[in-house]
């Protein structure tokens, strides 16, 4: 049994204008790294067992001061990359309406098998990332390991582990929060989920 606890990374400078930041390495806010800070007084109490991170360094920015609070030392997997947004990267909404009107529609009534142009299938990025949990749990056979990724990859990797529609993935959890946590629980191959986009206590509670 292993607990994950999988949290968005802080905010971005891209987050203002609400651009689709995929593989492009957009660096923190203030707020964000504020937001890296909250996670990381509530890792000292988490009784966490390991600390892995996109290589992005969003997300390891936020990752690096909840492992120093609790003596770990960061972990990277590629696997857990953001999934690419191809021409949409950069893009805000209105902007994509203008170059690609058709395409961004498709992509609003069906982001797995209409993502966005050029861009990676969502299908090969949740289960890269499922991938990467399960060697994550073979490791860590019972231990709490928080992981710090980003909003549609782990949108996509709820759905695949939960098994639910990957093509209602924006519908069924329509937002991840920056700095929030969810917490899943695998066990004997499958996963429940505990905690949904719960807001980063100051502390930990104490562990059941």
């Amino acid at each position: 049994m292993t607990d994950f606890i999988l949290v968005r990374h802080g905010e971005t400078v891209w987050h203002a204008e609400n651009r689709y930041a995929g593989r492009t390495d957009v660096p923190l806010t203030g707020h964000g790294r504020e937001q890296a800070a909250t996670l990381a007084a509530w890792a000292a109490t988490a009784g966490l067992s390991a600390v892995w991170s996109s290589p992005l360094s969003r997300a390891r920015l936020t990752a690096a001061p909840a492992a120093a609070a609790c003596g770990l030392t960061p972990r990277i997997d590629e696997r857990l990359y953001e999934v690419d947004f191809g021409q949409g990267e950069g893009l805000t909404r209105d902007e994509m309406r203008e170059r690609f009107p058709d395409r961004l529609a498709a992509f609003l009534a069906d982001p797995v098998d209409h993502h966005l142009p050029d861009g990676e299938h969502p299908r090969h990025a949740a289960e890269r990332a499922a991938g990467a949990l399960a060697d994550i749990a073979r490791e860590q056979p019972h231990g709490r390991v928080l992981v710090v990724a980003h909003s549609t990859l782990v949108r996509v990797l709820l759905c695949h582990l939960l098994g639910i529609p990957l093509a209602d993935y924006r519908r069924v959890f329509p937002r991840l929060d920056n700095g929030a946590l969810t917490e899943i629980r695998i066990e004997h191959g499958r996963t429940a989920l505990l905690s949904f986009n719960a807001p980063a206590p100051t502390r930990a509670p104490a562990l059941r």
